[in-house]
Order: C-alpha cells, then sequence, then structure tokens
C-alpha cells in the first residue's frame, strides 16, 4: 500500500519487486560510513534524509523507509523518527532480523551458544572503534560495515585488544541471497583471505568462538541451485512465480522475457466461440496462458465457468489442470504426458467420444492435436484467445550484455526458445559458449537444436516445477563428478 519506497541501497531487487506497481521506488544516498569519515558531512546527510522523510509525509505519500537489516541497530533510525515527530508526522516502526544475526543463520555459525558483541566500525561521528576496549571480553565478535577497513580493524584486534593472530574469523558477504559467500581463517590472516576471494560490501565480520565452532552448521549454500544465476525466459506475467520456485532452490534468477502474450486477432471469433459453447461436447486447453485468456474472454462477456455446461474440459498437464481450478473448473482429461501427443491419446482413449471440440490456444502452435481428432472423427474448432508477441530487436543489446553472467537458460516453451535465439541470430552459438541450456520438454528441445542450440537438460515432467528439478538433479550429478575421490 505504499506510495513511496525509499530503500537503503542494498536491498534486495526481490524485496523491492513487492511494491505496489504505481509506488515510486527510490534508493537513499550512500551513507558516508568508512571509519575517520567527517562527522559533519556524516550528520548532514543524515539531517538531509530525515528531511525528505518529513516532505515526502507532507506530500501525503504513504512513505516505507526501507533499511536493511533491524532498524534500530547502527541505522541512525531514531534521528529519522524524532524529525518525523518533531514535524507531527505519525509512524509505525516493523523490527528486521539484524544482519549479525542473519550471516549467523545462513552461514551456519552458531551465535546463541557464546557471549555476542556487536560493534559499529563506522561510528556516527566519524572516529574509529576503541578496539582496546575489547581486551579479555571473550565470546564471539560482530563487526558491520568494516570492511573497508578490514586489515586495520584486524591489526587492532590483535594488538589493542590482544586477540590471538591464529583467532578463528570469517567474513559472510551478501548473506541470505543466491550470491552469498564465506570466508574462513586465522584473524591474521583473514584480510589476505578476503582480497583473494574478492569479497565486497555488504558484509559482516565475524570473530571468535562463533567461528571456531568443530562443524559449521551450514545449510544455505548446499541448496540444490545455490548461487546459480538463471535466465528466465517466460512472459513478465509468469516471472515471479518462476523466481519465487528458483530462490526456493538457491538460484539467482535473472529476468528477461522473450515473449509478451498479446490480445487475439480476432476478439469478434472468441466471442462467436463463446457464445456457441453449448454446441461443444469437449474443450481442450493446451497451456495455463490458454485457460487464463479464456476465462478473460468469458468474465468480459458477462459469463462464467457455468458456461461451460454440459462440456467435459481436458488439460494438457498438472500446471494447465491447476489453473482451470482457479475459476472453478476440474478437468476431466488430463493427459499422463504433457505434450499433445499425450493430450490425443488421452482424449482418445475416453469411452465417449466427443464430436465438437473446441481449443482456445495461441495464435501459433503446433497442428498435430486439432488434425489428430480430425482424423478420428470430430469436428474441431480451433480460436486463438491470445498470440505471442516478441521482445523488441534492441532487447538483443541487453541479452548480451547479460549472457557472460549467466550459468544457466530456462527454456520453458518453443516460443521462448525461438525467440531467444533469433535475437541473438549468428552469435547464438559464441553467446551461449559455457551456459547450461534447460528444456522443459522434448518439443522445446527439438525447436532449439533445429536452431542450432545445444541443450543439456531437458526435463522429463514438461512442466516449470518438473524443469527446475532436471536443472537441481543436473547440477548435482555434475558435481558429484567433479568431487574428488573419497571427498
Amino acid at each position: 500500500s505504499a506510495t513511496f519506497v525509499w530503500h537503503d541501497p542494498d536491498i534486495d531487487p526481490a524485496v523491492l519487486a513487492l511494491a505496489a506497481s504505481d509506488a515510486r521506488v527510490s534508493a537513499v544516498a550512500p551513507r558516508k560510513t568508512s571509519a575517520g569519515a567527517g562527522s559533519a558531512a556524516c550528520d548532514e546527510q543524515q539531517q538531509r534524509h530525515s528531511e525528505q522523510l518529513v516532505a515526502l509525509a507532507k506530500q501525503q505519500h504513504a512513505v516505507v523507509r526501507l533499511k536493511s537489516g533491524d532498524p534500530f541497530l547502527f541505522a541512525r533510525t531514531s534521528e529519522e523518527l524524532l524529525s518525523l515527530r518533531a514535524a507531527g508526522v505519525p509512524y509505525q516502526v516493523v523490527p528486521g532480523i539484524c544482519s549479525p544475526l542473519a550471516a549467523g543463520a545462513y552461514a551456519g555459525l552458531a551465535l546463541s551458544d557464546h557471549a555476542v558483541t556487536f560493534i559499529n566500525a563506522a561510528a556516527a561521528d566519524g572516529t574509529p572503534f576503541a578496539w582496546g576496549r575489547l581486551r579479555g571480553l571473550g565470546g564471539s565478535l560482530c563487526i558491520l560495515m568494516g570492511l573497508p577497513s578490514l586489515r586495520q580493524i584486524c591489526r587492532a584486534l590483535m594488538i589493542d585488544a590482544a586477540l590471538a593472530g591464529d583467532t578463528p574469523a570469517a567474513v559472510v558477504h551478501a548473506i541470505s541471497r543466491p550470491g552469498q559467500r564465506l570466508v574462513t581463517g586465522a584473524l591474521a590472516a583473514l584480510p589476505d583471505l578476503v582480497a583473494e576471494a574478492g569479497l565486497g560490501k555488504p558484509s559482516v565480520i565475524m570473530v571468535g568462538a562463533a567461528v571456531a565452532q568443530p562443524a559449521r552448521l551450514s545449510w544455505f549454500d548446499q541448496q540444490p541451485l545455490f548461487g546459480k544465476r538463471i535466465l528466465v525466459t517466460r512472459p513478465s506475467h509468469q516471472q515471479a512465480s518462476t523466481a519465487k520456485l528458483l530462490r526456493g532452490c538457491g538460484a539467482q534468477p535473472v529476468s528477461f522475457p522473450t515473449i509478451a502474450i498479446d490480445a487475439p486477432p480476432d476478439p469478434a471469433r472468441v466471442k462467436q466461440a463463446i457464445d456457441e459453447l453449448s454446441h461443444y461436447d469437449l474443450v481442450v486447453f493446451t497451456s495455463v496462458n490458454g485457460v487464463t485468456e479464456f476465462f478473460e474472454a468469458l468474465l468480459r462477456a458477462d459469463k462464467d465457468a457455468r458456461a461451460l455446461g454440459r462440456c467435459r474440459i481436458a488439460a494438457i498437464g498438472p500446471a494447465t489442470a491447476a489453473a482451470l481450478t482457479r475459476y472453478g473448473v476440474r478437468a476431466d482429461i488430463v493427459a499422463k504426458t504433457f505434450v499433445a501427443e499425450g493430450l490425443v491419446a488421452a482424449i482418445l482413449a475416453q469411452p465417449f467420444p466427443a464430436r465438437r471440440v473446441l481449443i482456445p490456444r495461441a495464435l501459433v502452435a503446433r497442428e498435430l492435436l486439432p488434425n489428430a481428432l480430425r482424423e478420428a472423427g470430430m469436428q474441431v474448432s480451433v480460436v486463438a484467445v491470445y498470440q505471442t508477441v516478441t521482445a523488441a530487436p534492441e532487447q538483443a543489446t541487453r541479452l548480451r550484455q547479460l549472457l557472460p553472467n549467466i550459468d544457466m537458460v530456462m527454456l520453458t516453451s518453443s516460443s521462448t526458445a525461438e525467440q531467444l535465439l533469433g535475437l541473438l541470430g549468428d552469435a547464438a552459438t559464441a553467446a551461449l559458449n559455457g551456459i547450461t541450456l534447460a528444456s522443459i520438454g522434448p518439443i522445446t528441445t527439438a525447436t532449439a537444436k533445429r536452431l542450432g542450440a545445444e541443450v543439456a537438460i531437458t526435463a522429463a515432467v514438461s512442466t516449470v516445477p518438473g524443469l527446475i528439478d532436471a536443472m537441481a538433479n543436473f547440477e548435482a550429478a555434475r558435481a558429484t563428478v567433479a568431487a574428488p575421490p573419497g571427498a
């Protein structure tokens, strides 16, 4: 419900995507937090932040000031709230999970087993922390905003706080994200190890007992697709559901819709089919998009599922059948193999064959299904309830920029395969070199191969969850082959 989301710079884009489509989303200028930064500059910047919040509220915005971690841990939230209170602006505070606790949970470092001290390495007034205060403290240290000064901090911990050079230490980078990385080592060696690993912000430094435990309780980086950057080529309205599944496997989805769903070329023909539904014995749905567009057309005609009357309903697979249930319709026939051939077999196996069949589908699709039903003596009407439109040619530049950082590409239909490869043109082989192509099923694989692409994964179950399972199994098998003997 927020009309303005004002967020810290390091908020995950997946979180920002939860904002309303008409909300303004803007990043706060990065705060000057490095040790030694002038306190006056920090204070002036913070004052501007507070004034901006008040100004947004007085413009009648419902503002979410989105902070990284918990708003009351080293976030200068109190200053912003005091400004709001002084201006008479009401506010609510929602607590978050602070980064040290998230780092412990996601990196498998049990902070709860020991005394823990949280430290801000970059104080609000710009003065460095007095590390000698930690002498003899024990337990675990969690140091925030210290990565730019890591070498100085480790030296101060050994000299001023009298910690041994072999004290266990770690840096956790990009906590809870698919790019999360953990570097561990002795305190004295940690700066070189982190530099070698190329870790940057955001990161949390952890020192002491939590890092010293005999076994790390890791789970996040054990997910089947952890850290894999996967290009999702589905239409925009199907990106979010796919991205959610990928994140659940530890992957980092990268959105690049190669096609979009558009209105049918002949709306009058769609309306005619809806008006004549009582003439049909069987309505056959071959995709989720077909279900959605058909029922949206039904609603626009001031009708609902009752208009299907005595029609039996067939679906090409469980995803399409599930889409039907959202409109209160249960499929009578669901193919056992989720391709046109499987749907033909399922329909022809029915004891009472249909005479008149309606297939609401995309404008361009395989003709195997209607042709096979006609050969079986049925009268078949194919009605385009939508058409796919391709990505603009200028998107090819963005695609070529994305691909060097992509590990896998999901091909979820023949259309997505055709458009992806069409955008790349003659450069497709070179651009996709080293990238794993994963196809939702044999038809899509055949399309990609016909266009010259090498497909490494073909899902046995032709659904998006089935494709993601196939990708996870592929990575597990590859990891097993790569593992050294005895590992």
